[in-house]
């Protein structure tokens, strides 16, 4: 090959030459220009290591991290969970979140009446708990307004020493033997009835104001699963109901009572308009809507 390189033509061996010089220079240029600066390794030396760019810093003294934020120092202090706002409440060491529950609760109309009402915020862990309770303070004005007359009812100003009695948080039953007048009893005397709450002694007065009054006992157990065993303790006396006129109500206003339906009501309406003013109940005995049972029944709350 060394002999063909002289049988080329003359240009073509200079264009070849020129590229092998370019070629040569650009190689030393590399070599020498990445080895600038550096000093010459010592005969013998191992080669040299890389460094890291930037040297390594040791953690600080506390052990925290050089880019751990710095977390606020919970502070111990006397404190009223009612009264406290916000800022209070997170320099205790409580979260934002808890904070906004504690005024959710408040905003609700909730009292912390006790340190144990506290310990039931959502999320305090029993270590908050037993690190705060030693400066929760209750104010007084949150206690109950009973606690003010150690659970007695102050006398009225008639009342004998004898008439006293202490408040009492249930009402008494009555005993074997006692009753209660079913025609002046209120919800509060009817809860004194064995086997009658809240909710019974209700129904009595709406059933009964229904009616416009009660006219005998047996009425009770027309209220849904009245007890039955509770009708010793009733009794009735010189009931005054409320009576209907049925010649001038109009068919809504009659059948608003528990006795009338609308179809009873409409043919009271319908008898007035064909055949005058009603003077009997027995006027309308042919009726089939009023049976002799039925017209009974209602008599004590009818007037013409």
């Amino acid at each position: 090959m060394f002999r063909e390189f002289f049988y080329l033509h003359k240009s073509d061996r200079r264009i070849l030459l020129s590229a092998l010089v370019v070629l040569a220079v650009a190689v030393m240029v590399i070599v020498l220009g990445g080895r600038k600066g550096e000093p010459a390794p010592a005969v013998g030396a191992p080669p040299p290591v890389d460094q890291p760019e930037t040297p390594f810093q040791a953690p600080p003294a506390d052990g925290q991290a050089p880019f751990a934020a710095e977390q606020p120092r919970a502070e111990r202090f006397a404190f009223d969970p009612n009264t406290a706002d916000s800022t209070q409440l997170l320099r205790l060491g409580l979260a934002p979140w808890q904070v906004r529950n504690i005024y959710k609760y408040r905003a609700k109309g909730g009292v912390y009446r006790s340190k144990q009402d506290f310990a039931q915020l959502y999320g305090l862990t029993v270590k908050q708990y037993r690190e705060l309770e030693p400066y929760i303070r209750i104010s007084p004005d949150y206690q109950p307004a009973s606690t003010l007359f150690g659970g007695q009812r102050q006398p009225a100003p008639n009342d004998t020493a004898h008439e006293r009695q202490p408040l009492l948080r249930y009402p008494v039953k009555l005993a074997e033997g006692e009753t209660i007048d079913l025609a002046s009893a209120d919800t509060a005397a009817l809860q004194r009835v064995p086997g009658i709450g809240p909710y019974y002694a209700r129904r009595i007065e709406q059933y009964g104001r229904q009616l416009g009054g009660y006219v005998s006992l047996d009425q009770l157990m027309e209220i849904e699963d009245f007890p039955s065993e509770a009708l010793p303790f009733f009794t009735l006396t010189a009931p005054a109901p409320r009576r209907l006129n049925v010649n001038t109500l109009s068919l809504n206003e009659l059948k608003r009572h528990p006795y009338i339906n609308f179809y009873m009501a409409r043919a009271i309406v319908d008898y007035r308009r064909q055949h005058g003013t009603i003077s009997d109940l027995n006027d309308l005995r042919l009726l089939p809507d009023f049976p002799a049972d039925v017209i009974e029944r209602l008599r004590p709350y009818v007037e013409y």
